[in-house]
């Protein structure tokens, strides 16, 4: 059997890899990376950064880029056998990184290089690469001895084993909802996402409309379905995925709670007092205290907004609506129908206006303009039909490539999101490696024959993972440790994505972005008028719903013990933070992939902490000009091209000249 997983081809032959080419692949990239890691922590090879790369990262890398195919493949063609196969090779893969994370001979070679006088001649990139090293050795358990290094492995299996299985209730609960409606039960639901629910009923052999708890057929019946009871069901039905109200064989429940108790468990192991001091270790932020004290203050600044926000909404249901009793269900509904009475705009208005091929050929056109590249149409073995690939050239000359995946179906997690296929490497072998990106979202699909129609929302998802993809493809660092998004500080990576939002509020750019689906005209002047002034529209309650997924993450990391008690600090940041409470069978937390399945436990906070970065950048815009190419340059140039070659303060004051204020993002978000 020819094993696509260990062919050395430029690109991952996605469309030939099957279930059964995981286990042996794994098996044999394995044995090379560990035979690897003997050699290079031997006498054969010296204590020299070139030396070790050209044998350890050589292998390691080849099986990360084999395992991250699959684990691309797991996240977005999902099925039984698929399944099977990951999760059978995923405590193997863990195994070996932990090991390698914790290896004493290893550490010491690299503590023999950090301490040479040859040290400090690296060039700054590679510096940062080493001190990473160094720290994320100790942070990985290197200095553990005897039964406390054997339990910090046992740990890491746990953990990577509790992550992927949230992460598979929260698919399987998501697709395990369906029902059936009638044409007269979606009364106010848009023809677009009717017509497609048709569809998808008719696929099923059903009559009448097939409604699921993917986004783009939730939410536009939660924020136009005039049906009241129906709201109710989709509301409670997505509100309790995944949970101790639905099916018991995809609840969360215990999932949380054992994650909770062995990132406390490995906290203590490493010294620290808690899981939360340990994820700020490599972080902006300096404490727990400092990251709570940010959010409460954010909060507090809010709070006047977000309280009127809710007191215009309720007297607006109560005597436009007959809404009496304003429930959790209701909220988007009443929230667009304020919208549409204020500022005379609907978010259904806009859509017919960013047809998906109009969108992509105006951001394709920014980024062109400011980065001073080309992005062209590539080809490549992709995973579905309607996935795409591209190329981005500067003068000619290939600087990276990226997958787009844009539209939601069965088997594909829920979200958006920006993964590396590979990083740029100066290889060993002499070769300039270019990185490669997924960008992944879970649009509508096309209906009819027509292009697929985005809100307003949806564009500004696209630009968000673009500004991931920008700052993974445009680095010009040749260390793959700090290339790209490697190495950047977790409360930092979200500027790039945040910053890229801006331009879906420009009027320079939405006039080249849009074309009505069937007459071709870009958006009127006045349309435009009235979404931005729509713009900040319950800006407060938005911020405080932020402050409240951030602060519940931050403190059932920081306070051990928060495993027994999930449900309580929930309801108590609720009672702190939130002005309109959810309901008591409300179980956000049961879905909340991000920080148990996604890499931000004790890091949600990031959203909010980059977002005064990504303002005050973009304030830099509004000096001088949105599509500015001289600020294009040396923001690309201070930022995406220096990746995580040096501190994340330190690139953006080498943009702004100072540090960041909060300043920016009050008065963007008509909080100031």
């Amino acid at each position: 059997m020819t094993n696509p997983l260990l062919a050395r081809t430029d690109l991952p032959l996605f469309a030939d890899i099957r279930p059964e080419h995981v286990g042996p692949a794994v098996t044999e990239l394995l044995a090379e990376a560990n035979a690897a890691l003997d050699k290079v922590t031997g006498d054969t090879v010296p204590a020299d950064y070139d030396a070790m790369s050209a044998v350890l990262d050589v292998a390691t890398e080849r099986l990360g880029r084999a395992w991250g195919a699959v684990g691309h493949l797991n996240s977005v063609a999902d099925n039984p056998a698929l399944r099977a196969a990951y999760n059978e090779s995923l405590p193997l893969v863990t195994e070996f990184h932990t090991r390698l994370g914790a290896d004493e001979r290893l550490y010491a070679k690299y503590k023999a290089i950090a301490t040479s006088p040859a040290a400090k001649a690296l060039n700054p990139a590679r510096q940062r690469a080493l001190s990473n090293a160094m720290r994320d050795f100790v942070l990985g358990g290197a200095e553990l001895q005897g039964a406390a290094r054997e339990r910090y492995a046992a740990i890491q299996d746990r953990q990577a084993a509790l992550s992927q299985l949230f992460s598979e209730h929260v698919l399987d609960a998501t697709d395990g909802f369906t029902y059936y409606t009638t044409e007269a039960e979606l009364a106010g639901v848009p023809d677009d996402v009717k017509a497609s629910t048709r569809a998808a009923a008719e696929a099923d052999g059903q009559a009448g409309h097939k409604l699921t708890l993917h986004l783009p057929n939730y939410l536009p019946v939660m924020q136009y379905g005039e049906n009241r009871a129906l709201r109710e069901r989709l509301y409670t039905a997505y509100s309790t995925r995944a949970s101790d109200l639905g099916k018991p064989e995809v609840d969360n429940t215990a999932v949380m709670k054992e994650l909770l108790a062995l990132r406390q468990e490995e906290a203590k192991l490493l010294g620290y007092a808690n899981f939360a001091e340990v994820s700020l270790v490599p972080k902006m932020a300096d404490n727990p205290a400092e990251v709570i004290d940010f959010l409460r203050d954010l909060a507090r600044r809010a709070r006047p907004y977000a309280e009127k926000d809710l007191a215009e909404l309720r007297d607006f249901a109560r005597t436009e609506l007959g809404l009496a009793d304003l429930q959790a269900w209701d909220q988007a509904f009443a929230s667009e129908k304020l919208k549409e009475r204020r500022y005379a705009f609907s978010d259904q208005e806009v859509k017919p206006y960013f047809t998906e091929t109009k969108v992509l050929e105006g951001l394709f056109g920014i980024i062109e303009t400011l980065f001073e590249v080309n992005i062209r149409p590539d080809s490549a073995p992709v995973w579905h039909p309607t996935v795409r690939f591209f190329r981005i050239e500067r003068a000619g000359q290939l600087v990276g490539q990226f997958y787009l995946d844009p539209y939601a179906r069965p088997g594909k997690r829920p979200g958006a999101w920006m993964d590396d296929v590979r990083g740029r490497w100066a290889r060993p072998e002499g070769t300039t490696q270019t990185p490669v990106a997924h960008l992944v979202c879970n649009f509508a699909s096309p209906v009819n024959g027509k292009p697929a129609l985005l809100t307003h929302d949806d564009v500004t998802t696209l630009f968000h993972e673009f500004g991931h993809g920008l700052h993974h493809m445009l680095t010009k660092v040749n260390d793959v440790g700090v290339a790209g998004i490697s190495g950047v500080e977790w409360d930092a990576v979200e500027l790039p994505s945040q910053f890229m939002e801006n331009f879906c509020w420009e009027w320079q750019v939405l006039k080249h972005l849009t074309a009505h689906v069937d007459t071709g005209e870009p958006l009127p002047q006045a349309l435009y008028d009235k979404m931005t002034a729509a713009k900040n529209f319950q800006s407060g309650m938005q911020t405080l719903r932020q402050v409240e997924f951030s602060l519940f993450d931050m403190r059932i990391h920081a306070e051990p013990g928060s495993e027994d008690r999930v449900q309580a600090v929930l309801d108590d940041v609720r009672d702190e933070v939130a002005v309109m409470k959810a309901p008591p069978f409300n179980r956000f937390q049961h879905g909340f992939s991000h920080i148990f399945a996604g890499g931000y436990a004790a890091g949600y906070y990031s959203y909010k902490w980059a977002e005064v970065l990504s303002a005050d950048a973009w304030s830099a815009f509004e000096e001088t000009g949105t599509l500015n190419p001289e600020t294009g340059r040396r923001y690309r140039e201070a930022i995406l091209e220096a990746g995580g070659s040096r501190p994340a303060l330190d690139s953006f004051k080498a943009f702004r000249g100072r540090e960041p204020r909060i300043d920016a993002l009050l008065r963007h978000q008509g909080m100031a």
